[in-house]
């Protein structure tokens, strides 16, 4: 399994300290917390640790089996874990394909980072080293969000820390880094390869601001980034820059207004700073306040699962108590109820829905290669429906008249 211990400036939270530096001391201070998800992924990776080991190490077929059956036996484990760990391999091997002969492979590499931040370590997930390239693999198990590799200050920190480490013994010949970010639960798996040199020079440029969030002396600054801050329901600067409300408070809602009339310029006012303010938003405005929003729902729903939290642990919060949500009834004993309908001389016909599985529970059941090789045929995927994203947003922009012709199996 991997370790337990965490660096305060850890690589797993680089985006959140590298953007607020105030982050890793105050949430120091704030009791830490596990799930259910973080716990599946631990064993998770201690599945595909045992797997890039008998790949890629010698490991006899018995020590194999003993070890997997015992990870199998954890009331966590899922089949699906053993699906996804297999494609993570797999893409393994195809990396060490790419190189001109075998590359050295370690798996769980633990790394040294602190000459640019102060007391810096991690783990690799895994590790190759062939020729002049140095390739770091991070697996993730979860279903949330696709993980960039390009410009991903964890894998570069994890690299810093492999070049520490090898360094030793492969002196200059490394001369290329490779990270790879694998997430085969959302099929997203991509790649960012740099210079030695570009790495280094990125991990100079960041000393400074890892020394300040290490020293404690360092600002909060909300964002996209506090999205895993262990303290965002109650830090007072992401409340202080949820300011959306009041930015609606004087606005008219466009709908208010036909389309096809013009309000006239006399019902404009002046501003606070002195500023002439029309009735009607611009799409501009618009657009501003649909980012601005999307922050206060991610907020609000923070605030409402830290006060839930407070107050199951008898903790009041002013204004607010927990009553019981709507519930649906449900049977004590499914088998004996239904068997007790036929009793009564019901007939099963009547009581039995027959229907099939669905496509993902076919693919979950089957496996995707033998999925797309028996019916991949009858699968077509059609355009999703318009839905906005910002414009930094990676997918193509939607075209209404491609959506026409969508349909492409898959």
């Amino acid at each position: 399994m991997p370790p337990e211990k965490h660096a305060l400036l850890s690589a797993s939270s680089a985006a959140r300290w590298l953007n607020c530096t105030a982050a890793p001391r105050f949430e120091a201070e704030l009791p830490e917390t596990t799930s259910r998800y973080a716990e599946e992924g631990r064993l998770a990776h201690a599945i595909a640790e045992l797997k890039v080991l008998k790949k890629f190490t010698v490991m006899t077929n018995r020590t194999y089996n003993t070890r997997l059956n015992k990870l199998k036996k954890d009331p966590l484990y899922d089949s699906e874990m053993d699906k996804t760990t297999d494609l993570y391999v797999e893409h393994l091997t195809e990396q060490a394909m790419l190189y001109d002969s075998a590359p050295t492979v370690a798996a769980e590499v633990q790394v040294d980072f602190s000459e640019y931040v102060p007391e810096g370590f991690g783990t690799c997930d895994c590790v190759m080293i062939g020729g002049d390239t140095l390739s770091i693999t991070d697996y993730k198990h979860g279903k949330g969000v696709p993980v960039s590799a390009t410009g991903n200050p964890q894998m570069r920190l994890y690299a810093l820390g492999a070049l520490r480490r090898y360094a030793p013994i492969f002196g200059d010949t490394i001369q290329k880094v490779r990270m790879s970010i694998d997430q085969p639960r959302l099929d997203s798996y991509t790649s960012e390869t740099i210079t030695v040199e570009e790495l280094r020079a990125w991990g100079e440029s960041i000393k400074p601001i890892a020394q300040k969030a290490y020293s404690g002396l360092g600002e909060f600054v909300p964002g996209e980034h506090c999205r895993f801050c262990r303290g965002r329901a109650q830090c007072r600067a992401n409340a202080d820059g949820q300011t959306a409300l009041e930015d609606f408070k004087d606005c008219v809602p466009a709908s208010s207004v036909p389309a096809d009339s013009l309000v006239p310029q006399e019902y404009a006012h002046i501003g606070a700073h002195g500023n002439i303010v029309h009735p009607l938003l611009s799409d501009d405005e618009i657009g501003d306040l649909l980012i601005r929003g999307q922050h206060l729902v991610k907020w609000y729903k923070d605030l409402e699962e830290y006060a839930t939290s407070r107050l199951l642990d008898g903790k009041p919060i002013k204004g607010w108590k927990l009553v019981a949500g709507r519930s649906i009834r449900t049977f004590t004993d499914q088998d004996a109820a239904i068997e007790a309908v036929i009793a009564a001389g019901y007939d099963e016909a009547l009581v039995y829905d027959r229907k099939p599985k669905t496509l993902s529970e076919l693919e979950k059941l089957m496996g995707k290669a033998e999925f797309a090789e028996k019916i991949g045929q009858y699968v077509v995927k059609p355009l999703g429906k318009p839905t906005l994203a910002l414009i930094t947003d990676k997918r193509e922009a939607y075209n209404p008249a491609a959506a026409d012709f969508a349909g492409v199996a898959e």
